[in-house]
């Protein structure tokens, strides 16, 4: 008789060892400072009193200069552009600071992947093209935008310069703070993507609404709206975004300057390579987000 116990079964096999992978929602680093959540009422209150402000404002200008509100010259309408778009900027710093006090990285000016943010920039470029031919193709549109010719481009080089400024420069840069920056990201403080993305999509195309002559193009940009707020949400940082809006307004500028494409290039270039060096050398305030920034 054996003195044996009765025989054990053998240990389960280990199960094979799968890598968590990155945590979701990714996470700021230890003692980062967090997003502001800005209530999603905040962007379109802001935007509100904004074109508040720039009515009034503009309204004053006129009353004092005599200007002609119906016909405004290159110079008057180049200086109401510069003072609405710092207006907006204006108004999300100062609904950003009912929270907390506002600093760049908050709206978007922030470090992100080079590769990745160009891969995402040329997508949604490519997309936008797309759309924009197919549409064109079916509604076949016939109004055009005239910023450029409101803002002098054909009345010599000093306002051809000005208004290359205004809208390679100045324009996607202050655009994309309060648009993506301010106003898609308090909508998405209790939106989805995509529902965020569409009303800061139509919001985009309806400002750009100049006349029954553009009514047909405003679902374009309101497309390019959206795309732009998909980008920003994929990178999680507002310079690549403001290199897509920057190059998309060089094409526009250089069809308007008629076959003097020059100074828009220059303009461009500088542009981009601004938003490549900015965040490196001058700093984001904060670092890029580990891992993924967002899944649509």
């Amino acid at each position: 008789m054996s003195d044996a116990g009765p025989e054990l079964p053998p240990p389960p096999a280990a199960a094979p060892w799968v890598h968590p992978g990155p945590p979701w929602p990714p996470e700021l680093p230890s003692g980062a400072d967090p997003l502001p959540k800005w209530p999603a009422w905040y962007g379109i209150a802001a935007f509100i009193v904004a074109l508040i402000c720039i009515s009034v404002v503009i309204a004053i200008l006129v009353a004092a200069t005599g200007a002609d509100a119906e016909d405004p010259s290159p110079v008057a309408t180049i200086i109401g552009t510069v003072i609405q778009d710092a207006l907006l900027v204006g108004a999300a710093v100062l609904f950003a600071s009912f929270v907390r006090r506002p600093k760049a990285w908050h709206f978007g000016l922030r470090r992100t992947r080079l590769w990745p943010a160009v891969g995402w920039a040329l997508l949604g470029l490519v997309s936008y093209y797309v759309f924009a031919g197919v549409y064109s193709a079916i509604v076949s549109p016939e109004g055009e935008q005239t910023v450029a010719q409101d803002l002098g481009v054909e009345d010599g080089l000093g306002l051809e310069i000005a208004a290359a400024f205004v809208i390679i420069w100045l324009a996607p840069v202050t655009e994309e703070i309060f648009f993506r920056g301010f106003f898609y990201r308090s909508l998405r403080n209790r939106f989805s993507i995509w529902v965020a993305a569409l009303l800061g999509g139509v919001l985009f195309g309806v400002i750009h609404y100049s006349g029954s002559d553009t009514l047909a193009i405003l679902p374009i940009l309101g497309v390019l709206g959206a795309i732009f707020c998909l980008v920003y949400e994929k990178t999680g940082s507002l310079y690549p975004v403001i290199a897509l809006h920057g190059f998309n307004n060089t094409l526009a500028f250089i069809v308007a300057a008629d076959g003097s494409p020059g100074i828009a290039v220059a303009f461009g270039v500088s542009l981009l390579v601004g938003c490549v060096l900015a965040p490196r050398y001058l700093g984001g305030g904060a670092p890029p987000l580990p891992g993924v920034v967002s899944r649509v």
